[in-house]
């Protein structure tokens, strides 16, 4: 099984004003910009997924139906495992059941980073892991996925992922 681990794009600074509910910020215009020209990139760099699960958050959301338009990947289904303060071993859990061969995830930090590190070893601190926005990872598991059990294949920039287009 492979994981494709991809952070949103860029989202609007936090406002109680225009946005009381955090997950309802959006990404920016430059956020969609950048998100949709790294999306493009995935294009050449990797197959697509053959599932995309999605945090429930708005700028999530909208990260994962720029890679549907772009990079031609499957609908993302909302996953509520992917919310900030989400537990990576639910995620692993939920992962196991669905039995997709590629399954991308599209969610925030530091959850992500505490993803992959659990993915890598068992005990591996998250600091060591940046996923910058619009930044992914690959991930891949020889049978269901569990912590510790995951080999790293790439980790990519944005930067990358935009020049791959």
């Amino acid at each position: 099984m492979e994981l494709l681990i991809v952070r949103h794009g860029i989202a609007h600074e936090r406002s109680v004003r225009r946005w009381p509910e955090d997950g309802e910020r959006p990404l920016t215009a430059h956020g969609i910009a950048r998100a949709r020209h790294a999306a493009a990139g995935f294009e050449h760099l990797s197959a697509a997924p053959t599932r995309v699960l999605t945090s429930p958050l708005r700028r999530a959301q909208q990260t994962a139906a720029i890679l549907t338009e772009v990079a031609g990947w499957p609908e993302a289904a909302l996953c509520r495992e992917l919310l900030p303060g989400g537990s990576p071993e639910a995620l692993f859990a939920l992962l196991a059941r669905l039995r997709a061969p590629r399954t991308a995830v599209v969610g925030h930090q530091p959850e992500l980073a505490r993803l992959l590190g659990r993915c890598l070893a068992v005990n591996l601190d998250a600091a060591a892991f940046e996923i910058r926005k619009m930044g992914a990872a690959l991930v891949s598991f020889p049978g269901a996925p569990r912590a510790g059990r995951g080999q790293l294949k790439w980790l990519v920039p944005p930067r990358a992922l935009r020049a791959a287009r």
